[in-house]
C-alpha cells in the first residue's frame, strides 16, 4: 500500500483534522516520508485544510 493511501485512510478512520506528525505517529511512518506524500496529495487536491497546519480529506 502507497504512503497516500495510508494517509488517506488514516484521516478518514479518525475523522478530524490532523497535523502531519499526527499522521506520522498515527501510521508508523516516517515524518519525511508523510511530508512529500502530503505535498503531492495537496497539489492534487485530495486534502484541504480546515485550519493551518491541519489537514483532512476533501469531500
Amino acid at each position: 500500500m502507497d504512503t497516500k493511501t495510508i494517509i488517506l485512510e488514516l484521516l478518514h478512520k479518525e475523522g478530524k483534522p490532523m497535523s502531519a506528525g499526527q499522521i506520522a505517529e498515527a501510521s508508523g511512518l516516517d515524518r519525511k516520508e508523510v511530508d512529500k506524500a502530503m505535498k503531492t496529495m495537496k497539489e492534487e487536491q485530495s486534502i484541504v485544510s480546515p485550519k493551518r497546519c491541519y489537514w483532512e480529506p476533501k469531500k
